[in-house]
């Protein structure tokens, strides 16, 4: 008996620091995005959305190529198979999603945004009952119908009713537009043809360098960075967003199950809040309110499935 402990004692630790180094690379990843709404929130003051997107993926292209053939050795023919998904993917994902963000960070601060982007998991909940037909319970329904409450609380300030009188803001009205194409990108990334996470990526950064490339040519050529704080902010964008946080992303992804980690996308927003704080910004109390009722309604949204994933790790041997 005291061998069979012996060997198990060495499993168990093995696998609580393959868990610790799972949920620092989730922290890792969700920090990195977060700092693509600050940094990015003063990028498009220098750079246009359209070069600044199209300069994002033209860097992160070649080590996201380079680190797809080495990690996940991808059959290139079978890839390129899917390529009619993969457009799909990449003007809904990379270019699409990206663009909106920007346009979006040009009208309103990066802490607003986030808060309206923490409602994307309760969107996505509502679109696939609607799409792919995937049940949707009561209380998932009230989880969206709060996180719901919760955007409109940011976006009006904590004055719903002013919204009957003044509208929206344009940053808000593009954000939720981002959401929106967010969501289709998820729906069809549920039905495309499975290809490997960081494979994907980069065929799809391939797909955006090539569209706006003429595009940005066209009209007037890319904006290139002025000064070197704008030339270090896109570079971080390149790398730490686009590249690493995939990266850590999909390596955490190996050891915890996927409805686990997606819990840890709601602290994109924690970390923004904390990150524009620390760069001087003050928030209003209606960010917080909402804020938080956003992140509490899409916790309710998704709580059937923590509680599918509390019960496998119960199962013997999970």
């Amino acid at each position: 008996m005291k061998s069979v402990e012996a060997g198990t004692a060495p499993v168990k630790g093995t696998q609580g620091r393959r868990r610790v180094v799972a949920v620092l690379s989730l922290l890792g990843a969700t920090l990195f995005w977060a700092g693509n709404y600050v940094v990015g929130a003063g990028a498009v003051q220098s750079i246009d959305p359209l070069s600044l997107v199209f300069l994002r993926w033209a860097i992160a292209l070649v080590p996201l190529l380079v680190i797809a053939q080495v990690v996940e050795r991808p059959s290139w023919r079978s890839v390129l198979a899917a390529w009619p998904w993969l457009l799909a993917l990449s003007v809904c994902g990379l270019l699409g999603y990206n663009l909106l963000l920007y346009f979006a960070l040009k009208h309103t601060d990066a802490f607003n945004a986030s808060l309206i982007n923490a409602f994307n998991p309760a969107l996505i909940t509502l679109a696939a009952a609607v799409f792919l037909r995937e049940r949707l319970t009561p209380l998932a329904v009230a989880g969206v119908l709060m996180a719901l409450a919760g955007v409109l609380i940011v976006i009006s300030g904590g004055n719903i009713g002013r919204l009957v009188s003044t509208g929206f803001g344009p940053g808000e009205v593009i954000m939720v537009g981002a959401i929106v194409v967010w969501t289709a990108y998820t729906i069809i990334g549920r039905l495309a043809p499975k290809i490997p996470p960081i494979t994907a990526t980069a065929v799809q950064a391939a797909v955006v360098v090539a569209i706006l490339g003429p595009v940005r040519f066209a009209t007037g050529g890319v904006a290139l960075p002025s000064t070197g704080t704008v030339l270090a902010s896109l570079l971080f964008i390149a790398i730490f967003p686009s590249v690493l946080s995939y990266l850590l992303w999909n390596r955490a992804l190996t050891v915890l199950p996927a409805g686990g980690a997606g819990v840890f996308l709601n602290l994109i927003t924690v970390f923004t809040a904390i990150l524009t704080v620390l760069a001087g910004q003050v928030h209003t109390t209606a960010q917080l309110v909402g804020g938080a009722v956003v992140i509490a309604g899409v916790v309710v949204t998704n709580a059937p499935a923590f509680r599918r994933q509390k019960r496998i790790r119960e199962l013997p041997g999970a």
